[in-house]
């Protein structure tokens, strides 16, 4: 039997469910590694993928006889295979956060479901502690960044743009990666006041500041780095907010531990830059896993417990609008006593 199918049925009989229909794709290809498009429903006996006909072949080639998955075709499926599905099932679960009113009701009445249940995100919840395996592939993904990043760094050249720093990340990615975790920030100079900023056609200048926030994927597991660079030596106020950015970058890290309060270590952050000045003005990290920003997410509002093999983001920073902006980001590997980073490339004053 696969695991984390075995582990969904364990969790769905404590919760009373004899039933489950799951549609969101990430959660799909998390217990199946079926990537294709369709649904996954657990009935009592069986597990079915339901998938388009343009699929069927690429499903059976991912799937073995140990994930004991039936696969049907779409067009071959009718009206009364629908009703019997969950025909003995008094509870059936569904994924509140992702289905669509409409599509709750059509599930209703084309499975002819009794009492359709909330499921209060338990994939999602399980998703947040990786195996061994999730483990190797994020892994792998932190080390084609740090090796992107070093690339990038003799790349870079005054009167280059945004831009074009940007697809030069991107095709470093396409080459040694599956492609990118989102899409790629560049930043230069009043631009990296803004967190999300876009790439432009700004051209990089001496004595610019720059903020590049980059990622890949591997196998569908993401990676996640933030660095701060200089072109020539920094200002005196730019060292300043680095200097702080950095110090609370690395308290953080040092708090990062089975059974931190995510809350406490977001609050303490917050305390020292508003000692300075300044506000944290997103959250600290976020989890990292097959999505880029998935659960658990740590901020001040927030009371989620890290707990040993998450993979979080550790991810201060200060921005001063039309002037510039630090942002200094790891990923990280929670563990009983601490945390090992992820991402390892040089954080100390980066100067091109």
């Amino acid at each position: 039997m696969n695991l984390k199918l075995q582990w969904l049925r364990n969790k769905m009989s404590s919760l009373n469910l004899q039933g489950m229909i799951i549609s969101n794709p990430i959660n799909i290809k998390y217990l199946t590694n079926i990537e294709a498009e369709g649904t996954l429903l657990i009935t009592p006996k069986e597990n079915i993928y339901i998938t388009d006909g343009r699929y069927v072949e690429e499903v059976h080639s991912i799937l073995t006889l140990f994930d004991e998955i039936i696969v049907y075709d779409l067009k071959d499926i009718s009206k009364e295979d629908y009703e019997n599905v969950f025909s003995y099932c008094e509870n059936v679960g569904f994924e509140e956060n992702y289905i669509t009113y409409s599509t709750y009701k059509e599930c209703i009445r084309k499975y002819r479901i009794n009492n359709f249940v909330e499921t209060e995100d338990i994939i999602e919840k399980q998703r947040m502690i990786k195996d061994d395996e999730e483990l190797q592939k994020i892994i792998k993904a932190c080390e084609i960044t740090d090796k992107c990043f070093s690339y990038i760094l003799e790349f870079i050249k005054p009167g280059m743009t945004e831009k074009q720093i940007a697809r030069e990340i991107e095709e470093y990615y396409r080459k040694r990666a599956d492609g990118l975790s989102f899409e790629t920030i560049v930043a230069s100079g009043e631009n990296t006041s803004k967190p999300h900023a876009v790439p432009t056609d700004r051209q990089i200048k001496e004595k610019d500041i720059i903020t590049i926030d980059m990622g890949c994927k591997v196998d569908g597991y993401c990676s996640d780095m933030t660095r701060t660079i200089f072109v020539g030596e920094p200002t005196e106020q730019m060292k300043k907010i680095y200097d702080l950015v950095l110090k609370n970058q690395e308290i953080a890290l040092q708090e990062y531990k089975d059974g931190a309060n995510a809350r406490q270590i977001t609050k303490m952050i917050e305390s020292d830059f508003k000692i300075n000045d300044f506000n944290l003005i997103h959250a600290l990290g976020h989890g990292v896993g097959l999505e880029i920003h998935e659960a658990p997410f740590i901020n001040s509002k927030n009371e989620a417990v890290l707990k040993e093999n998450m993979v979080v983001t550790d991810e201060p920073g200060i921005y001063i609008p039309g002037k510039f902006g630090v942002r200094i980001e790891d990923t990280v590997h929670i563990t009983k006593n601490g945390c090992i980073k992820l991402t390892n490339s040089e954080k100390n004053y980066i100067i091109i």
